[in-house]
């Protein structure tokens, strides 16, 4: 006698499944979130043991692993520290370009944050140069309520 396996024929069915679900970013990203919605306010963490300040926050410090985290408002300006202009368009780029993807360094912070940068004319942008937050208007609770950074005259 056979095994029903061996009689099975295997059947694939390609097709998309639509699976509504909610994701908590934990109380550390509800915090940071809630203050860019409500009140403007770029937040970071900082280590009171090696004394530094990450942005997005952190719940524990990444490099010494200490535990006991203390909250921080740093920005909304700061440094471009490096960057890449997209030139061509995508459904999956956030913005119309032309746009950067960038590492901003906020004022009051020792780590990079990724984001967009816009408002700038040819040949404007450069490693070292500063810039500001600019929020939306009208804001949700994620990190594009951060709308992009602009360059600062």
């Amino acid at each position: 006698m056979s095994s029903w396996i061996e009689e099975t024929e295997p059947m694939v069915y390609s097709g998309r499944i639509k699976v509504p679900y909610n994701w908590w970013v934990g109380d550390t990203g509800t915090r940071f979130f809630l203050s860019l919605r409500d009140e403007r306010k770029i937040l970071g963490t900082r280590c009171p043991k090696c004394d530094k300040v990450f942005v997005p926050p952190r719940k524990s410090c990444g490099r010494c692993f200490c535990p006991e985290m203390e909250w921080r408002e740093v920005g909304p300006g700061g440094e471009l520290v490096t960057y890449t202009v997209p030139r061509y368009r995508e459904a999956i780029h956030p913005a119309e370009p032309p746009f950067a993807h960038a590492i901003v360094k906020l004022d009051g912070a020792d780590t990079g944050l990724v984001h967009i940068v816009a408002e700038f004319g040819p040949k404007q942008l450069k490693s070292g140069m500063r810039v500001e937050a600019v929020f939306r208007e009208v804001r949700e609770g994620n990190i594009l309520d951060i709308h992009h950074f602009k360059p600062v005259d």
